[in-house]
C-alpha cells in the first residue's frame, strides 16, 4: 500500500537529522527498493570537476550531525576528498514520496570505527577490499579474478565463487586504504511530494567550525521554501 502524501510540519521541526533518520527507518521496514539506504554521492576535484555515484548510507547521527559511508580510500572519490573534503548527498524513495539533500565537509571517520564496520562485513567483501585497487585500470576480467585468487593466498581464505561456504571465522584485517567518511551536514534538504506539484520543502543550514575533536556545530536556521 503506498503511504499518502504528508506535508512538514508548520512551523518547521528545530532541526532535521532526527527526521532524516526516522525517515531511513521507515524505508527498511517498506523495503519498497532493494537497498533504502542508497544514496547518491557527489565530490569535485580542486578544480571543481563533480562526479557522482552510489553509495550506502550507514548511519544518519542526528548529534552531532553527519551521514556515515565506508569506501576504498584510494578510489576516485577518495581522491577527490582528499582534494577537496566536501561533498553532496541525495536520498530518495519514491514509493514514500520523499528526499533529502545533505551538504557539507567531510571527514575521516575514527579508526576504531572503520575497524570495527570491516569486521563486520561478509568475509567475502573483505577479501574484496584487499584485492581491488578500487577505480584503477585493469587489463582484464583474468587479472582481477587472479588478484582476488592471490588475497585469498594471502589470508588463507577460499577464492569466493570458487567454495560454497557463506560463513567462515577467516581472519581478514581492514586494509588501511579503506574506511569510514562523516558528511557532516552544514545544510539538509527535506523534501515531500505535494498534490499539483506544490511539493513541501525545507531547509535547514548551520555553521560547523572546526574544533579539536573535529567540528562543533552551531544551532540549525530553519526556512520553507516553494516547490
Amino acid at each position: 500500500m503506498t503511504p499518502s502524501l504528508e506535508t512538514l510540519s508548520d512551523p518547521l521541526p528545530a532541526e532535521p537529522l532526527a527526521i532524516l533518520e526516522h525517515w531511513l527507518a521507515e524505508a527498511w521496514r517498506h523495503r519498497f527498493q532493494p537497498n533504502p539506504n542508497s544514496m547518491v554521492l557527489a565530490t569535485s576535484d580542486a578544480h571543481g570537476r563533480p562526479s557522482a555515484r552510489v553509495v550506502l548510507c550507514k548511519e544518519v547521527v542526528p548529534r552531532p550531525g553527519y551521514l556515515v559511508f565506508f569506501t576504498n580510500y584510494l578510489s576516485h572519490k577518495g581522491r577527490q576528498l582528499a582534494e577537496n573534503p566536501r561533498a553532496a548527498a541525495v536520498l530518495h524513495w519514491d514509493h514514500l514520496h520523499r528526499q533529502v539533500r545533505v551538504e557539507g565537509p567531510v571527514l575521516k571517520a575514527p579508526a576504531a570505527d572503520s575497524d570495527a564496520y570491516f569486521a563486520s562485513r561478509p568475509w567475502q567483501s573483505r577479501l574484496g577490499a584487499w584485492a581491488s585497487a578500487q577505480s584503477e585500470p585493469t587489463a582484464s576480467r583474468e587479472a582481477l579474478r587472479q588478484s582476488l585468487a592471490a588475497a585469498a593466498r594471502r589470508f588463507e581464505a577460499p577464492v569466493p565463487g570458487h567454495s560454497t561456504a557463506q560463513e567462515l571465522d577467516v581472519q581478514i584485517p581492514r586494509p588501511p586504504h579503506w574506511g569510514g567518511y562523516h558528511l557532516w551536514a552544514e545544510s539538509v534538504e527535506l523534501w515531500v511530494e505535494g498534490e499539483a506539484r506544490i511539493h513541501d520543502r525545507g531547509r535547514w543550514t548551520r555553521t560547523l567550525s572546526p574544533c579539536p575533536d573535529g567540528l562543533e556545530p552551531g544551532p540549525w536556521k530553519a526556512t520553507r521554501l516553494q516547490p
